[in-house]
């Protein structure tokens, strides 16, 4: 009787569809939402189901490849994990969300008396240079 050899994880499968997900962050060098992720892995493997991406995203986030960048009152974006600390620019007309390296700093003295600032996100609103 033979034995099968263990089976990967599956975060760590290297699949045509993960590469090409992983290269859609990688070329955007900015967030994207599921469906720009889509849309861009496309180019790559055309027949590339939004049902995979979705499955694919959230394994990468568990793995910690990805993080996820919240925006009040729209979907998450992700971008690649173990950038500097920057924050963001979400343009109103194509959605689009963009890095801003810049930051004012200072947020822990505008926290009342007795609490402890742990992190912070700056998000600007606007037109982005393609859209203004």
């Amino acid at each position: 009787m033979s034995r099968r050899p263990p089976q990967r994880h599956a975060s760590q499968r290297r699949t045509p569809q993960r590469r090409a997900i992983e290269n859609a962050f990688r070329r955007a060098g900015r967030p994207l939402s599921t469906e720009e992720c889509h849309a861009r892995a496309r180019r790559e493997v055309a027949g590339l189901g939004i049902a995979t991406v979705y499955r694919n995203i959230r394994r990468l986030v568990e793995a910690g490849w990805l993080r996820v960048v919240e925006l009040p009152g729209s979907p998450d974006r992700y971008e690649v994990a173990g950038k500097h600390h920057h924050h963001h620019f979400h343009c109103r007309a194509c959605d689009g969300v963009f890095e801003v390296e810049e930051c004012p700093g200072g947020f822990t003295g505008m926290a009342p008396g007795g609490f402890r600032v742990e992190r912070h996100e700056v998000i600007l609103y606007g037109l982005c240079d393609g859209c203004g």
